[in-house]
């Protein structure tokens, strides 16, 4: 057969993933911090893009058709204001409801916008027109991922401006707690004077961790250190262990140890209780942990009375000294949606407002700047500014939306465990969620990643609600792992000193109880919960009693 070259039509199907989607997806499993910093960057580079300040929450999924009547009755007096007329029909909402029964008159969420199109792309949802023909309004009239009738109803005092009486209380700005390193700095500044000794000392500062440790994990001999300190600093090794005695009676008591047992020996020594017979008992720490009193007397040669006084006196050292100073403030965990519960039975499931980036596509100074402009290069810089705008509003938008649905669904699905607790949660996966929504299952895994739900219970994150399944003995409904591992812990908890249950007995309770589970497994969660084995807690009990 002859080669040559020749044109040939074929037709075929593949999936493409635009820019424009990848984003979106991108921005899906994102959490409120990381949004917030990602939006930043974008206003920051996008010269459309502007921050909405305004008090008022748009409607993105419509308003009922009276309230649209009086808003373009009113909107010759917003003109008049300033405001933009094309925006005017975007106010504040009610909060949305996923289990009771919604009003006739406002358009629901889910029906005003589907959320599968995250898999598939915006265009069924979105329109084409953008509202770039619009001429006279300041600003594109649809904010990124700000609420409709099923989002939050309250917005006063989230429009992120600036200024206000907050801004002239400098004594809140400026003050705070001392962090640990600066207090050892000011009593190193006091107790060596010798400038090459306190290069050293500032050094062994810079390796204590916030608990008050040595660490050396990144130095070549590991746990000691020192040899290398003393390489890289060119000093002998005898200067570095001078500099860290002394620095070993700094306060508080127990800083710059380099393991536990150093960190309470110094604390007992100065309290003058470190005799031989102690410092055996902190040589035999792991003996401790397993509370086996018998074998701890004989290594220390003394009686049980004396052992249980001194686990007593160690209980009250301080294993982390360093903590007691100021360190670097822990973030709390914002949650993305409240579920609360609705009058005449049901829950309201509203997303956080505050956790929303507000954002808005200045069509105006598009139109002023285009216009204005010559170059081609100019334009097309201003159209790629205008289509990012537009779809970061979009794919925003859009994430909002999905959260919402999936966190409804979620409420519907373990219902039982905001109703009455762990012991009534459901065994649920993605696929559940995702077959009842119309989504795939990745974009149900990206939307529950670093997410988290407000509750009367505690906040969870929406991974939390999806546990897998345990059958029941006489083939009824399965029982939710989390559910299990509960009535484990309750179990333990409920034990008596002169009766502990071991893994056996657990699982002939369960198994009475309608759980169908292994030995095995129930030893598998007790020690993913940190429960002792039933001869350690015997032994725990023993010591308290």
């Amino acid at each position: 057969m002859a080669l040559a070259p020749r044109l040939e039509m074929r037709q075929g199907q593949s999936l493409v993933m635009t820019p424009q989607l990848q984003q979106a997806i991108k921005l899906l499993q994102l959490s409120n911090i990381e949004l917030a910093s990602f939006v930043e960057q974008e206003l920051e580079k996008n010269p459309l893009l502007d921050r909405d300040e305004r008090a008022e929450i748009p409607d993105l999924a419509g308003e009922s058709a009276e309230r649209e009547r009086a808003d373009s009755a009113n909107t010759d007096t917003n003109a008049d204001m300033g405001g933009d007329s094309s925006s005017a029909d975007t106010t504040a909402s009610a909060s949305g409801d996923a289990m009771a029964e919604p009003d006739p008159a406002p358009v629901s969420l889910d029906d005003a916008s589907p959320a599968t199109e995250i898999d598939s792309g915006f265009e069924d949802m979105y329109p084409e027109d953008t509202g770039s023909d619009r001429s006279g309004t300041e600003a594109d009239a649809t904010p990124a991922a700000l609420g409709g009738s099923d989002w939050s109803s309250s917005a006063g005092g989230s429009g992120g401006g600036v200024g206000g009486d907050s801004e002239l209380d400098l004594e809140s700005r400026l003050t705070r707690d001392l962090t640990l390193h600066e207090h050892l700095t000011e009593q190193l500044d006091v107790a060596i004077f010798d400038p090459a000794k306190r290069m050293i000392g500032r050094f062994l500062i810079d390796c204590v961790d916030d608990a008050g440790y040595l660490r050396f994990d990144d130095l070549e001999d590991g746990v000691d250190g020192l040899n290398d300190i003393a390489s890289r600093l060119g000093s002998p090794r005898k200067d570095v262990d001078e500099v860290l005695t002394v620095m070993r009676g700094f306060e508080p008591t127990g800083v710059m140890a380099r393991s536990l047992k150093e960190c309470m020996a110094l604390q007992l020594a100065e309290m003058d209780h470190l005799d031989p017979a102690m410092q055996c008992f902190l040589d035999n720490l792991e003996l401790v942990a397993r509370r086996d009193l018998n074998q701890l007397c004989k290594v220390c040669g003394v009686d049980e009375e004396d052992i249980r006084d001194m686990i007593e006196e160690v209980r009250s050292l301080d294993p982390r000294p360093g903590l007691t100073f100021g360190g670097e403030a822990a973030a709390p965990v914002v949650p993305d949606v409240f579920v609360r519960s609705a009058q005449g039975g049901g829950w309201t499931v509203e997303l956080n407002t505050e956790t929303l980036p507000r954002v808005l596509v200045n069509q105006q100074y598009y139109a002023t700047v285009s216009g204005a402009t010559q170059k081609k290069d100019d334009k097309l810089y201003l159209s790629d500014c205008l289509q990012s705008a537009n779809w970061l509003v979009k794919s925003l938008d859009q994430r909002a939306r999905t959260i919402l649905k999936v966190s409804r669904e979620i409420v519907r699905q373990q219902d039982g465990f905001f109703a009455h607790g762990i012991s009534h949660l459901r065994p649920l996966n993605l696929k559940t969620i995702a077959d009842a929504i119309e989504m795939h299952e990745s974009t149900v895994s990206r939307v529950t990643s670093n997410k988290f739900m407000a509750t009367s219970r505690g906040v969870f994150e929406l991974k939390y609600f999806f546990t897998s399944a345990i059958s029941a003995t006489d083939g009824g409904d399965a029982h939710s792992a989390e559910a299990v591992r509960h009535r484990i812990r309750e179990l333990v908890d409920a034990e008596s000193p002169a009766k502990i249950l071991s893994d056996d007995k657990i699982v002939e309770i369960l198994k009475l109880s309608g759980i169908d589970i292994a030995r095995r497994t129930v030893a598998k969660y007790r020690e993913a919960m940190h429960i002792p084995s039933s001869v350690e807690r015997r032994r725990a009990k023993r010591l308290s009693a």
